[in-house]
């Protein structure tokens, strides 16, 4: 037992430990924006199905309250990680080459994952202001989704967030996947394929509802 914690601690304390910390608690986001946005989807439905599934989210109490905790935990976890990460890739390239390389196939959402994931993050506080921390005592739920997304302003930062958000997955679900260890050569290009499809599907599917709401408002 005591041979494994201190394997399990100089594994964590590698890179590749700390990448498979990121890949786990990615993975767990991912399940969770899943979960979020067929539960926003619901609005479609109108005032009162989206209401009405607000309110049996709610009556999971302790459950839902564990649940906040996890993810905040998980929060945390990834991004101290990913700073520690960043960082040491600083620490060892200091000095950045006259020229900008492609080799390894970097891509957009791999060179941009640090600034991508602080603008995540920034997102996360408005949105939590917006929809959580708000007052709901004199309005119901899609009330309060009608009139945020009635700021034009707010309305194009929202999107805007999204397409960040899109880019970061897709990086970062490939990614995960290669650390998981489920890369090999013939399968690459469905995982590919599968990451960019999922990263388009949570981008375009909570970018919709501002642009629904807006048209029937």
């Amino acid at each position: 037992m005591h041979w494994n914690s201190n394997r399990f601690i100089l594994l964590l304390s590698s890179s590749i430990g700390k990448k498979l910390v990121m890949a786990i608690t990615g993975l767990g986001f991912c399940i969770f924006l899943i979960s979020h946005l067929a539960g926003n989807l619901i609005i479609y439905a109108g005032n009162d199905a989206f209401n009405s599934y607000a309110e049996r989210l709610h009556t999971l109490g302790p459950l839902l309250i564990l649940a906040e905790i996890g993810l905040l935990l998980l929060g945390i976890i990834h991004i101290s990680t990913g700073a520690y990460l960043f960082y040491q890739n600083f620490r060892a390239r200091p000095v950045r080459y006259k020229k900008k390389r492609n080799a390894g196939g970097r891509t957009i959402g791999s060179s941009t994952m640090p600034y991508t994931g602080f603008l995540i993050l920034i997102f996360i506080v408005f949105h939590l202001v917006d929809f959580h921390f708000v007052e709901k005592a004199d309005r119901s739920i899609y009330q309060i989704v009608l009139e945020t997304f009635s700021n034009p302003g707010y309305t194009i930062f929202y999107i805007l967030s999204m397409v960040v958000v899109a880019t970061h997955i897709d990086h970062g679900f490939w990614s995960l996947l290669q650390t998981l260890g489920i890369d090999n050569l013939e399968c690459m290009p469905v995982f590919r394929v599968i990451s960019s499809a999922f990263s388009l599907f949570v981008g375009i599917g909570f970018g919709s509802l501002p642009v629904f709401i807006t048209l029937i408002t």
